[in-house]
């Protein structure tokens, strides 16, 4: 899915637009026990209460696309007869009335989640009345040919209050509150199936996780039992990682600053297209940037091998989470310096007397703690 077909379902589920007639919840303690189930109808629910429900669920379309939302998908044989994709089909078609399949489901997600609080697991399916764009990108909302039918699950953490001092209108004084479990953004979720090229994708679900650092792996394993990318914060490690291992002495500023420099370019090339579609970076993209550096062919060979032992056999990968093309940082052990990526020409690196040094062209301002300072050129020795 991209940012228009995501942000179609957002804008859809909303109260005044979904189709959504129930929402079903599971609550559970720390100690993976349930507290309780419930079924609402959100026909009779105060509004103010079901549009809190709507953007719990509506919360994990959020986010980054690679970073926070994540493609998950299934193989042919999983389609045609698995356990996991049969109980979201079950759950789908049946618009989460079967209770069997409910209760399935829920026990999947409590034996793949581990928290210290209490959670709800959140569920809720709906049915969206596709309307037909033309190729201007006019919506007609009464010329809808399909009817996409998903379902959408949050889970949230439950947070205890502290009981805190509260005013009291009708006293007119302030009194000790009470504990309350407050329901949190969800920590993660999903869609499924997907909504790609604007039509249901059964073989797709859009994964949701809060923390680019962790993409709770154990749920994805459990729910949909597909492989998912390393978390976004480890890619960018783990990219790092490989250039300096696989290239190794011939590594240097220059191929890096290349790499860096490439990647931005391509970033900035397909904002300015207005590509929907996300960005993604292969593994011969990357080996051609390093070939015209003058990387020698036994270290792209080494270079593709752990490439693929690291990400998956040519898998593709979004640029914003290997590189930070929003500045350029070098670092040594007491010192790190952090430059704007269109002026990363103005470090270079030299050995001067067997000495290793980082040079920095500082021709314009320099501040040291906030204080303007001048380089002034050595005097000369009086003889």
């Amino acid at each position: 899915m991209n940012e228009k077909e995501i942000g179609e379902i957002r804008r859809h589920m909303r109260r005044d637009r979904s189709n959504m007639t129930t929402i079903y919840g599971c609550y559970v303690n720390a100690q993976k026990e349930i507290i309780t189930e419930f079924s609402q109808s959100l026909g009779i629910m105060p509004e103010n209460e079901s549009e809190k429900y709507f953007a719990l669920l509506k919360r994990t379309l959020s986010g980054g696309i690679g970073k926070n939302l994540i493609e998950i998908t299934f193989k042919t044989s999983q389609v045609a007869g698995s356990e996991e994709h049969g109980l979201l089909m079950k759950l789908r078609e049946t618009k989460l009335k079967d209770e069997e399949a409910r209760q399935r489901f829920y026990q999947k997600v409590i034996e793949s989640v581990t928290m210290e609080d209490n959670y709800l697991i959140l569920l809720g399916c709906d049915s969206y009345d596709v309307p037909f764009k033309s190729k201007d990108d006019f919506s007609q909302a009464d010329n809808s040919d399909q009817v996409y039918t998903y379902l959408t699950c949050a889970v949230c953490p439950v947070k205890m209050t502290k009981p805190n001092l509260h005013y009291v209108a009708e006293e007119k004084l302030f009194h000790d509150g009470a504990i309350n479990q407050m329901v949190s953004a969800p920590i993660l979720g999903f869609l499924f199936p997907a909504f790609d090229n604007r039509a249901t994708n059964i073989y797709n679900a859009l994964y949701y996780t809060k923390d680019a650092k962790d993409n709770h792996e154990a749920f994805v394993e459990n729910i949909f039992n597909a492989p998912i990318p390393l978390p976004a914060a480890e890619q960018k490690q783990a990219f790092q990682a490989l250039l300096g291992a696989t290239l190794g002495e011939a590594c240097s500023l220059d191929v890096v600053q290349t790499v860096h420099d490439e990647i931005c370019q391509r970033i900035e090339m397909h904002k300015e297209a207005k590509v929907p579609d996300p960005l993604l970076i292969a593994k011969d993209d990357v080996k051609a940037v390093l070939k015209s550096c003058g990387v020698s062919d036994d270290n792209l060979a080494k270079f593709s091998v752990d490439y693929d032992e690291t990400f998956g056999f040519e898998a593709e990968l979004h640029p914003k989470n290997i590189i930070d093309n929003k500045r350029f940082e070098i670092k040594t052990p007491d010192v790190s310096i952090k430059v704007a990526p269109d002026r990363a020409d103005l470090i270079e690196t030299r050995v001067i007397g067997g000495v290793k040094y980082i040079l920095i062209c500082a021709d314009e301002n320099v501040e040291v703690n906030g204080v303007n300072i001048h380089i002034k050129e050595p005097e000369a020795a009086i003889v």
